[in-house]
């Protein structure tokens, strides 16, 4: 009988734990201040209401979806640049690339515009990017 009471404990507190251990990820999930965790929904407003290109507006044309792999692929095989730069949005209508979102530095800023130029063409790109501080 002692055993069956001392297991029953056990699982009780094992299943406490769990609880506990659940509750402390969806915490960290909504932010140490207990409020939503970011997101773009402001800047993709903004871009919309700029008739910025977005992701959701690239062409099914096999040639504008050719360019934005081309120039993601470039852009990732380049290990100098930073996580942000590498994944910077490319929207590419009719020919002509948009790049879009925020980089590390102006360097930054310049060599994705000259990979993008490289492969759309130096009239063709659409140089949206923002300097942001590293974080």
């Amino acid at each position: 009988m002692a055993a069956n009471t001392n297991m029953a404990r056990r699982v009780a507190m094992c299943a406490a734990l769990a609880i506990v251990s659940l509750g402390h990820v969806w915490a960290q999930d909504a932010g140490s201040n207990g409020q939503n965790a970011p997101d773009n929904t402001k800047t993709n407003a903004h871009q919309r209401a700029n008739s910025d290109p977005t992701a959701d507006q690239q062409k099914e044309s096999t040639s504008d979806r050719a360019i934005s792999q081309q120039i993601r692929k470039a852009i990732v095989k380049d290990k100098s640049l930073s996580s942000y730069a590498h994944n910077i949005k490319i929207v590419t209508q009719n020919g002509q690339a948009t790049l879009a979102w925020p980089v590390h530095s102006e360097e930054e800023k310049k060599a994705l515009e000259d990979a993008a130029a490289g492969l759309a063409g130096a009239g063709n790109v659409r140089n949206q990017l923002q300097v942001a501080p590293k974080q």
